[in-house]
C-alpha cells in the first residue's frame, strides 16, 4: 500500500483518476497481444514554433554567466538535463471529436509563448530528490535512483524549485533573473506537442512512447526508457502525472499570450498521465488537478527553469 498520506487528502481525488481511468478504458485500442492503443498524430495544420522575441535574444546578449539562451543546460551536481525550448504559437486543448476528449480540454486556445525557457529533459528521478532534500518520500523505492520521485505533493515541489533556485543562486550560478519551478500548463502542454496536434506527441505504438497500464507491471519505470518527442523530452505521456503551477480551471478560447491560469482554485493541475492510467488518460490535452498538499504513488514532477524578468 502507498503511504498513509493520501488517506486524508482527496478520496475524491483518488476517485477522479480511477474514473477516468475507467471511462477512457471503454475507448482504448488494442492491437495484437496488448501493448496496446496507437497513437495517431494528426496533420499539422499549423506554423512552425517561433523563434524567441527579440526581448529575449537582447537579454541574451547582456546575459551574465549561466544558463545561455537556446542551449540545454545541466544542473550542476545533481546532472540533471534541461532543454531548451523556444518560444512560440500553438493550440492548446483538444477538438471535441478527439477519442477520450474530456470537457475541460476546451475550448481550444490559441497560445503564444512570448519567452523560451528549459524544461527538464526526464521527470525529476528519486536520486535527484535525495540529493537536494535529503530523504527520499517514493513508495517505488526498488524502482532505482532514476525513477521518478513520487508521493510529492505540489507544495513540495515547489519548495525542491526553491531550495534549488537559492543554492544556485547562492553558489554564483544561476543569476537573480532566473528561478527553478513548476512549468506553467502552457508550457507544459506546448513542450509534450514538440510541434504536433494530435492526441500524442508521436505516431506509432503508444507503449513506445510510454508507461501505461498495459506495459508498467504496476509501477513507476526509470525514466529515459521509452522514445523521446520531436524536441527531446522523455516520458511526457505516461510514467507518473506531473505538476504544473497553475490553479486548475476553464481555458478562455481564443488567443492569449503567456497565460498563467486563474488566479484561486482549489486544485492544481497535473498532467501527462501515469503507470496506472489507459493510454488516453495520457494525451498532450488530458487535464487533471489536485489540492496542493495530496501526495500519492502516481505523482510527480518536472523541472523548468524560467527568465522572469
Amino acid at each position: 500500500m502507498p503511504s498513509s498520506d493520501f488517506l486524508g487528502f482527496g478520496r475524491t481525488t483518488l476517485w477522479r483518476h480511477t474514473w477516468k481511468q475507467l471511462l477512457g478504458l471503454a475507448a482504448l485500442v488494442v492491437i495484437g497481444s496488448g501493448v496496446a492503443a496507437t497513437a495517431q498524430e494528426q496533420p499539422r495544420h499549423e506554423k512552425e514554433p517561433t523563434a524567441p522575441s527579440m526581448a529575449v535574444q537582447l537579454d541574451r546578449s547582456a546575459q551574465p554567466a549561466g544558463p545561455s539562451f537556446g542551449r540545454p543546460c545541466t544542473v550542476p551536481d545533481l546532472g540533471l538535463e534541461m532543454v531548451w525550448i523556444d518560444a512560440g504559437t500553438f493550440t492548446m486543448g483538444s477538438p471535441r471529436m478527439e477519442i477520450g476528449r474530456y470537457d475541460d480540454e476546451g475550448p481550444q486556445t490559441r497560445v503564444t509563448l512570448t519567452k523560451g525557457y528549459w524544461l527538464g529533459r526526464y521527470e525529476v528521478t528519486q536520486g535527484e530528490w535525495q540529493a537536494l532534500m535529503g530523504s527520499n518520500p517514493s513508495y517505488f523505492k526498488n524502482a532505482g535512483a532514476r525513477a521518478p520521485v513520487e508521493q510529492v505533493s505540489w507544495d513540495d515541489a515547489m519548495e525542491y524549485c526553491r531550495k534549488l533556485t537559492e543554492r544556485e543562486r547562492g553558489a554564483g550560478r544561476l543569476p537573480a533573473e532566473y528561478e527553478y519551478t513548476l512549468p506553467t500548463e502552457a508550457q507544459w502542454e506546448y513542450a509534450c506537442r514538440a510541434g504536433t496536434n494530435g492526441p500524442y506527441a508521436r505516431k506509432g505504438a503508444f507503449g513506445d512512447l510510454g508507461w501505461f497500464d498495459q506495459n508498467s507491471d504496476g509501477m513507476s519505470h526509470p525514466v529515459g526508457q521509452k522514445k523521446p518527442n520531436a524536441w527531446g523530452l522523455c516520458d511526457m505521456h505516461g510514467n507518473v502525472w506531473e505538476w504544473c503551477r497553475d490553479w486548475h480551471g476553464s481555458f478562455p478560447g481564443g488567443s492569449v499570450r503567456d497565460p498563467v491560469g486563474p488566479s484561486t482554485g482549489v486544485h492544481r493541475v497535473n498532467r501527462g498521465g501515469g503507470w496506472r492510467n489507459c493510454a488516453e488518460n495520457c494525451r498532450s490535452a488530458n487535464r487533471d488537478g489536485d489540492e496542493p498538499g495530496f501526495r500519492f504513488y502516481t505523482l510527480g514532477f518536472r523541472l523548468a527553469l524560467c527568465y522572469v524578468r
